[in-house]
């Protein structure tokens, strides 16, 4: 596997290109092109080999007749010597599953669904997004495509596109799924046969490439990394997270990534676009904040940065969109000493449903991970085979199941003093009968009879709540307290459900102030809501859910690594860098908004003062600097505490803070 560290600002230049269009690189000018990225700091760019269209942007001897018709230019092998003057690196992009040219002239490698059509784009739409079948002699041409890149181009790396598992009945599957005594009629059987040939090919396409240059970068783009990457991770350099804050992604979609794929092991890479909406948005522009918002919280999370254009048809490139870039990237080159090798500082680990439903954006951990973001605590993403002692709380969001290695895994956790918050149907073993999960404290009845019913929180876990009833909008689970545990609340009923034949106002029948069941249970260490209470926030957001949730989080982990006075929209991280014995504390203030029917935008950086920041540390403090201005902030130190002020965070302040 390739050691080369990746850089902090890559560009990934697409070049889509269709036919239909003349003189491609007609004005393309290596020198403009190469110096331009250098002014505005760039010191990677992704380059095409072959794109979506299935043309080819360099001369080619193995396959001429793939070379885009009108090209005018050497183009790829003049974008690298360019570049390489400068220092800048370039991996090659090849396209895996989508191939317009390939998909027209091999229709027999295209994946087919169970009713026995191609899948992706039909014949009559514009598109080229039909599948091929990496299970097919397709696999043959796409090795010696690969092999004159890597023999015939200086080749840093390969970013290989579109790498999605798929459900494939064409006749090469159906084959292979009956010689391995499997049966091509079961949709589970396919699925699983289809991870099999993704990861199969990742596996021998790695070994296949460093075989001919052992430091090539290789990364595999899905659109995602989740949980079924960590089984394929042997054939990545690194990891690459593409997400826009549109096109499927949405805000929320890089933080709840980049929390799970770094605990792999890899290198990560954020991507996001300097487009407007996302991918192919020619002549548009990001706004310069959200573009800030979105590279600087790459660093946050302890990741590089990588930001998507497409070059024109014609190869000249925009400087415009390099003002805006650069703009950027020279605030990202100032910020990098305080972000390599940066490791997150966490407490929490969060259950991420992926692993369940394939969701690539889970609502119920989407949710969780808002709830946790907006507060200020410090957590990654996990999944059942990540390390619980790696976390002083773990959260198991509403619909986690448990079969007996992870109830064992639960168990061992809990006993050696790990403490959990679980909800609904989380723990519940995999016939939904009973809990697997032992220690929870509460027996499973079925359904609660009634919904919406209303939690009386009380005490502690009321904090900040009036104690009164709440009402909690989805269905949730009847339980039953065992002896040893405590009823943190209960739940209240109405005086009926709303049916045709007894209704009450608009929406829901009030409470009848009865005592129905229990809504929140504490056994040691363990505190189970009843409700979904995460699925509900990730609804509508009631404040109360959030903070009966925070409630619980404060009864577990009194002494939280961050403890944060700010709105509710600062994001805050903590990283450490061992070597340089420090950490830093990212903070953020950019706010998203809806202000369109499409997608969430960033126009105005508004500023923020006075954040307060208390840091768990078990060292003594030597300094606290706001970086990279090096202004130094008084500090004082109580219970293994350090506490500070940051004056100002307009947009992102980054505070240095180090240990004797």
């Amino acid at each position: 596997m390739a050691k080369t560290e990746l850089r902090f600002r890559q560009i990934h230049m697409d070049f889509h290109t269709s036919e239909a269009i003349a003189g491609i690189g007609s004005k393309f000018n290596a020198e403009e092109f190469a110096s331009t990225l250098e002014r505005a700091r760039v010191n990677s760019v992704t380059c095409f080999a072959r794109c979506h269209h299935g043309w080819i942007y360099f001369d080619t001897k193995a396959f001429p007749e793939r070379r885009h018709p009108h090209l005018t230019c050497n183009l790829l092998k003049e974008q690298i010597e360019a570049c390489h003057k400068r220092g800048i690196r370039v991996p090659i992009y090849i396209t895996v599953q989508w191939d317009h040219l390939t998909a027209e002239q091999h229709p027999e490698w295209l994946c087919v669904t169970e009713q026995g059509a191609l899948q992706g784009t039909p014949p009559y739409q514009a598109g080229f997004y039909r599948k091929l079948c990496l299970n097919t002699p397709y696999v043959d041409f796409l090795k010696a495509h690969v092999k004159e890149v890597v023999q015939t181009l200086p080749t840093d790396g390969i970013f290989f596109d579109i790498m999605q598992p798929n459900d494939c009945s064409c006749r090469y599957c159906r084959d292979d799924m009956k010689a391995k005594g499997l049966n091509p009629a079961n949709a589970k059987e396919r699925k699983a046969f289809g991870l099999e040939v993704i990861a199969n090919f990742e596996r021998d396409m790695s070994k296949f490439v460093w075989s001919m240059n052992k430091d090539c970068t290789i990364f595999y783009n899905a659109g995602h990394i989740g949980p079924r990457h960590r089984d394929e991770k042997d054939a990545y350099s690194h990891f690459e997270l593409e997400s826009l804050p549109s096109g499927g992604w949405g805000y929320m979609h890089f933080p709840m990534a980049v929390s799970f794929a770094r605990t792999l092991g890899l290198d990560c890479m954020g991507m996001t676009g300097k487009f407007h909406t996302s991918w192919g948005d020619f002549h548009s522009f990001k706004n310069l904040p959200a573009l800030q918002f979105e590279c600087f919280r790459m660093l946050a999370y302890g990741a590089k940065c990588s930001v998507g254009d497409q070059l024109a048809p014609d190869g000249k490139i925009c400087p415009h969109v390099y003002d805006l870039i650069g703009k950027v990237y020279m605030e990202v080159e100032r910020k990098e000493p305080w972000c390599v090798k940066a490791k997150p500082v966490v407490d929490i680990g969060l259950f991420t449903t992926e692993e369940f439903t394939g969701e690539r954006v889970p609502p119920q951990t989407m949710a969780a991970a808002r709830m946790l973001q907006e507060s200020g605590h410090q957590f990654d993403i996990i999944d059942t085979r990540s390390k619980l002692s790696d976390y002083k709380v773990v959260i198991m969001p509403d619909v986690i199941p448990a079969d007996k290695k992870l109830a064992k895994k639960i168990k061992d956790y809990l006993d050696a003093g790990g403490a959990m918050i679980l909800s609904y149907k989380s723990g519940l073993n995999e016939d939904g009968k009973k809990f697997a999960v032992k220690k929870l404290g509460v027996k499973l009845k079925g359904d609660t009879p009634y919904s919406p019913d209303f939690i009386v929180p009380r005490g502690e876990i009321g904090k900040g709540l009036p104690q009164t009833e709440h009402v909690m909008y989805m269905k949730g689970l009847e339980v039953k307290a065992k002896k040893r545990a405590d009823v943190l609340a209960d739940v209240a009923v109405p005086y009926f459900n709303r049916t045709h034949e007894h209704f009450c106002s608009h929406r829901h029948t009030p409470s009848a102030g009865k005592v129905g069941y229990p809504g929140i249970v504490r056994s040691g260490n363990v505190i189970y809501f009843a409700h979904p209470i995460f699925t509900q926030y990730g609804k509508n957001a009631p404040r109360w859910c959030k903070q009966l949730v925070l409630n619980a989080l404060d009864m577990l982990l009194p002494n939280a690594v961050l403890r944060l006075d700010a709105p509710t929209t600062t994001l805050a991280t903590v990283n450490e860098q061992g070597i340089k014995r420090r950490w830093i504390v990212h903070l953020l203030h950019y706010i998203p908004e809806r202000r369109c029917q499409d997608i969430d935008v960033i126009e105005d950086v508004i500023p923020i003062h006075n954040v307060g920041c208390s840091l768990r540390v078990d060292r003594e403090v030597k300094s606290v600097v706001c970086v990279p201005q090096e202004k130094a902030l008084e500090f004082t130190m109580k219970d293994g505490r350090v506490a500070f002020t940051v004056p100002k965070v307009e947009g992102h302040q980054m505070v240095c803070v180090t240990f004797a």
